[in-house]
Formats: C-alpha cells, structure tokens, sequence
C-alpha cells in the first residue's frame, strides 16, 4: 500500500526540483515536513493541502477527474475495481494526450512507439508536453502481436492476404502498426483493413466473429476469446498525470490499488501482462 510519507527523492521527483532544493526549502520551512529519526519524511495529506494553495487553479476548476487514452482492458478492470472515482474515456493515446493537454483529462494512458530509437512515450511526451506541469510514470508492460482464427499467420508479412480489423487514427497500436509494416517494408494502403475499431476489445471481437481475419492485438484479449496470438512486441503502458492530481484522492486510491494484492493476483491471471518499476518517474514536464 502507499506509504502516508514521501522521501525527499519522490517530493523532489514530482516537484521537478533538485533534492538539495527540497532540504532547503525544508530548512526555510516553506513546504510541509517532519524529521524521524534523523531523515526528513513528507505527510502525503501535507504536501497535497501545500500544493492546493500554491496552485494558480484547483484540479476541480480546470480539469475533469477523467483518465483518457489508450484502452486497456487491466487498467479498465483496476478504475472500476478500485472505485477510485475516476472516468474513463478511452479513444486512442494521441486523443488522450490532447485532452490533458486542453485541460479534459487529468491523466492519459499512452503507448506511443518512437521506431527510431525503439521507445515508448518519452519522445512523445517530451515534446507535445514540454512546461505542462506533468509527469509521465510507468505503469505496465504488455505483449501486443497478431491475434487471427483460422487463418495462416507465420509474421507481419502474412497481412498482405488478409482482411484486417485496423484502428483509428492516432490510437498507440496503429501508430506500432504502421511502424511494423514500415520495418517489414509494406505499404499499408495496399492492405484490406476491413474494419476501423475503437477499442482493443473491438479489434480483438472483429476477428472472433469473423468481421475480420487478423489483428494486432493484446495477448490477454486473444487468449479470452480463444485465438491465436503471434507475438511481435512488448510495450510500455505509461500514464501522463497532471501533477496536481498526482495527490488527490482519487489518484491515491487508484495507485494504492495497483500495488494491493488483489490488482497483483488479476495481472497474474492474464496473459501477456507484467510489471515493471509501476508507478516509477519516466519523464518530468
């Protein structure tokens, strides 16, 4: 579970400042802290009360308790389960980080592939996101491939014979999609995207009823509903928090779940799903 203190590395993690900063503003007393047993220790309750009234506006005024982005049947399951309070709107990754940006979302789930350099969100974040007082944390890795039914399906070159269940515009898994076609030198506009799906759910449900031969989809999805699943690559699901949301409630509830027992025990009952550093710091902004 979260601990009710921050260490002066986290406070100086999510405030974007040195550590030494931290102790100095610890010593002028101009933020919130105790000493125990000779280490300075941060109350959460604190800290969250100190950035309400050093905020030029509240979370309430300017943003909707809203996570948008990239669907995620885990993270969908963990905001519902936990009953943090947050709403979803899960409409792609590209749409999630505008609507932080804009102020309609206060966090956005990404898996944006840089093919460059072979990273995930960084590059992305870095520079859409630049002075947005946000921070990008890592959240979960997950295995994504080709989920098919009956069809033949050896790799991505398999695609040129098949009727795909593609994804809109500026969803993360198009965006690795065309990534993939590029590396394997295919002109997606030669391919049959028979269908455009919204959701991870919807690809995966497109090829189980026969709408569509192939996908690139999660292994979790393709597993519960029988498929088979090829996979291609491993991604990173990381979360863009607004930083003043970091210490609301809903936000705390929500983090303290997915380190509970329960969240651990449904991540190992899906394939394809695991952690890695969840919750660590992969880009300040």
């Amino acid at each position: 579970m979260t601990s009710e203190y921050l260490t002066t590395k986290e406070v100086a993690e999510l405030l974007r400042l040195k550590e030494r900063k931290v102790y100095d503003m610890a010593a002028e007393q101009s933020i919130p802290c105790t000493r125990a047993t000779g280490k300075l220790l941060f109350s959460r309750a604190a800290i969250n009360r100190w950035l309400r009234q050093h905020s030029a506006g509240s979370v309430a005024e300017t943003n909707a308790v809203l996570i948008s982005g990239s669907h995620d049947p885990l993270l969908e399951w963990a905001i519902r389960e936990s009953q943090c309070g947050i709403a979803t709107l899960f409409d792609g990754s590209i749409d999630g980080s505008e609507r932080l940006r804009a102020g309609d979302a206060t966090v956005a789930a990404l898996h944006i592939f840089n093919a460059s350099n072979k990273r995930w969100n960084i590059d992305y974040v870095g520079e859409q996101h630049a002075g947005g007082n946000c921070v990008l944390v890592s959240w979960i890795k997950r295995q994504r491939g080709l989920v098919f039914s009956s069809a033949e399906v050896t790799d991505i070159t398999s695609l040129k014979t098949l009727s795909i269940a593609g994804r809109q515009s500026g969803a993360g898994s198009q965006i690795v999609l065309e990534s993939l076609l590029e590396e394997a030198q295919i002109d997606s506009q030669t391919l049959n995207f028979s269908i455009t799906a919204r959701s991870e759910h919807d690809a995966v449900i497109a090829v189980a009823d026969g709408t569509a031969q192939c996908t690139l989809g999660l292994e979790a999805l393709a597993m519960q509903h029988r498929l088979n699943f090829l996979p291609l690559i491993e991604e990173s699901l990381d979360l863009l928090v607004d930083r003043r949301f970091w210490f609301e409630p809903p936000m705390q509830h929500f983090i303290s779940f997915c380190r509970s027992p329960a969240f651990k025990k449904k991540l190992a009952s899906m394939n394809g799903y695991r952690l890695a550093d969840t919750f660590a710091v992969c880009l300040n902004v």
